[in-house]
């Protein structure tokens, strides 16, 4: 075995594949060598690429309706990492308490079953390892439809179509009518799916979409705090650091304690993005799957912090000009110069993601901790202002 420091070392060489210098900064920081993770993680996207398959198929079905010709679609999101990760992680604990492989080659579909008790108490019984493994599969082709379907609703608001993939040539509206075709057609499976179980699972889905949407009912005040912000007004600056990168919470997170609460961002970005992955994580929890605390935690960590890393990051330019507020766009307005600014975004994203990785650990799942890992690593820093 290579010393922690070696393998930190090799880490930090770009020309090696992402995947593995993902592996060997965990190593780095942990002393944890799962090199298996990367099979767990090969085996998961296959089976999950093959659901989102599914999914794409049933909405060529509408949109071949819709266009009068056979129509081939894809579309491109990043947005189902934290339910692969799900899977993976009871993959893992199936296994573990198995004597043979508890994953069959078929994947399950279907109606999970549920146990209304299991979010206040925990599952009332325990499940034998095909039975975890039955319902985790379910319960991620649910997620990932819920997931899939919030994200197409956001793009079609913000008239973003361009990961709409279709073969034929489609001009703007021919774009939004792909998009609002598919994206009603998989809201109404969804809703047929919903309706086919008890009324707590789309309670429990309804909550963290109402919180999110409840924050973004807030854009516009954000964007004016922006524009004033920019043309120097301290109020509005001053506004952003106590509304926008210290809020406070109104009530608890289910997930989070004193210490992610306390985070920079942590309010607003936990509405943002990571109430959606806590109301994925419940959908699995009525499964009757034992989730554990630290495991939840590290997803939504993950999560804010591949949001701020890999998007807020990329945009910053467009956001910037479009006067849409970020952690990234608003560290560069609080601080003092950019190259301030600069370091302040790549620490607040190392906080989140070592955090990430601390409470994967504590979970038994270093495949979470390595993906925490690859975010990191498949950053591109160096277009913001102030880069060394």
């Amino acid at each position: 075995m290579i010393r922690t420091s070696v393998a930190g070392a090799l880490a930090d060489r770009r020309r090696l594949p992402t995947a593995l210098r993902a592996v060997l900064g965990y190593y780095a920081d942990t002393g944890i060598f799962d090199y298996g993770s990367l099979s767990l993680k090969s085996e998961v996207d296959d089976r999950t690429e093959a659901m989102v398959a599914d999914v794409n198929a049933r909405l060529e079905e509408a949109l071949a309706e819709e266009f009068g010709h056979p129509v081939s679609f894809d579309y491109d999101t990043k947005l189902i990492l934290p339910a692969q990760l799900t899977l993976g992680y009871v993959y893992r604990s199936a296994r573990r308490q198995a004597p043979g492989d508890p994953v069959t080659d078929s994947i399950a579909d279907g109606v999970p079953d549920v146990d209304e008790a299991a979010l206040e108490h925990g599952p009332a019984q325990p499940l034998s390892p095909r039975e975890m493994v039955v319902r985790a599969e379910q319960m991620t082709r649910l997620s990932i439809e819920a997931l899939i379907d919030g994200d197409m609703r956001d793009a079609i608001n913000d008239d973003e179509f361009e990961d709409f993939e279709v073969d034929f040539d489609a001009d703007e509206d021919d774009l939004r009518r792909v998009a609002e075709t598919a994206q009603g057609a998989l809201q109404s499976h969804l809703d047929g799916l919903l309706e086919s179980m008890p009324p707590v699972v789309e309670e429990a889905y309804q909550w963290a979409v109402d919180y999110s949407e409840a924050h973004q009912d807030r854009d516009d005040y954000f964007r004016d705090l922006m524009t004033d912000a920019e043309a120097g007004d301290e109020d509005a600056i001053s506004a952003i650091r106590s509304e926008y990168k210290f809020a406070d919470y109104e009530e608890d997170p289910p997930t989070f304690a004193d210490r992610e609460k306390a985070l920079p961002y942590s309010k607003t970005q936990y509405a943002r993005v990571g109430v959606l992955y806590d109301g994925m994580l419940d959908l699995y929890r009525l499964a009757g799957l034992d989730i554990e605390p630290a495991f939840a935690k590290s997803i939504v960590l993950a999560i804010i912090g591949a949001q701020i890393w890999l998007d807020d990051v990329d945009d910053y330019d467009d956001d910037r000009r479009e006067g849409q507020l970020t952690p990234v766009t608003a560290e560069y307005l609080l601080a003092p110069d950019a190259e301030a600014g600069y370091r302040h975004v790549l620490d607040i994203t190392e906080q989140y993601l070592d955090l990430a990785g601390e409470h994967a650990t504590d979970a038994d799942s270093p495949l979470t901790g390595i993906a925490a890992e690859y975010i990191y690593r498949s950053g591109d820093p160096d277009v913001l202002p102030g880069s060394l």
